[in-house]
């Protein structure tokens, strides 16, 4: 494992793009931090976000996980980029002279998937750790460590994304492309959505069924794992209280929507090794 980590690994120390989304990204989960600075002082109204309880413990753990999965894609344009450099550069067909098996080609390019994976998600617990104990109005032990399960779906998010990236990347050669076909996907999940919504008669967001149907979909299982935080956000909950109406709904880390995008993680890599086995390289 390591071998290949150190084989991925200098090929990627040597890409400068690379580096340099990589740099953007994990800049990006930095800012989150900037969040906690938005002021509005107009007059007698003065509001100050981070004092609202968005870096409260535990809501936190949910809350950053969900706007950090949403800056995945510098990322997912690391892992395409490194594919379709493997085509442009003739890397592969190198690595493979040299002895490196396409078994143990794939395996090193999900290895670095789940490095990336894995050093987002510490990055990401340690953001949310030390703005928790700067803004949390609760720092109790028991508190600030409760609902670390969204860090977990945040992993398996990335994880699976990635590996549709990898797949995709291996699928079409060429990186623009790649992250075209992967748009193209998501465009093709929303139309699905759209369709069922007619043929169920169901209005947005009131879709039992629909939701049954789209939970098995690789980008709408993947989003189902860390839903959207904002109705269980205490302050929008009183004021919809006030107005008359219930956002209460279920938002929590469902073990069944992991092992969705587990299977699916195992189907993209899968896929990508037996592709690579047919291609002729």
């Amino acid at each position: 494992m390591l071998r290949l980590l150190n084989i991925e690994f200098h090929k990627l120390k040597h890409n400068r793009a690379s580096k340099v989304l990589s740099i953007i990204y994990f800049g990006l989960l930095t800012s989150i931090a900037l969040i906690a600075v938005i002021k509005f002082d107009i007059g007698p109204i003065k509001f100050h976000l981070a004092e609202q309880g968005i870096f409260n413990f535990p809501y936190i753990w949910h809350f950053n996980t969900f706007i950090a999965a949403n800056l995945k894609l510098f990322l997912l344009l690391v892992i395409v980029s490194m594919m379709a450099n493997e085509y442009s550069n003739k890397t592969l067909k190198q690595n493979l002279i040299d002895g490196l098996s396409k078994k143990e080609f794939i395996l090193s390019k999900f290895y670095t998937v789940i490095v990336f994976s894995l050093v987002s998600t510490l990055f990401v617990f340690l953001v949310s750790l030390i703005l928790g104990y700067v803004y949390s109005d609760y720092n109790e032990f028991s508190i600030v460590f409760s609902d670390l399960e969204y860090l977990l779906a945040f992993f398996v998010k990335l994880v699976g994304f990635f590996s549709f990236g990898l797949f995709m990347g291996i699928l079409i050669k060429r990186s623009a492309f790649a992250v075209g076909g992967i748009i193209v996907w998501y465009f093709i999940e929303g139309i699905t959505k759209l369709v069922l919504y007619y043929q169920f008669r169901e209005e947005p967001f009131k879709s039992p069924n629909t939701d049954n149907v789209l939970q098995f979909f690789p980008l709408e299982s993947m989003s189902n794992l860390i839903k959207e935080p904002f109705t269980s956000f205490n302050a929008v909950k009183s004021a919809a209280r006030q107005m008359g109406e219930d956002l209460s709904k279920n938002v929590d880390v469902q073990f069944f929507d992991v092992a969705i995008v587990c299977v699916w993680t195992f189907i993209f890599i899968y896929l990508s090794y037996k592709l690579l086995l047919k291609r002729d390289l």
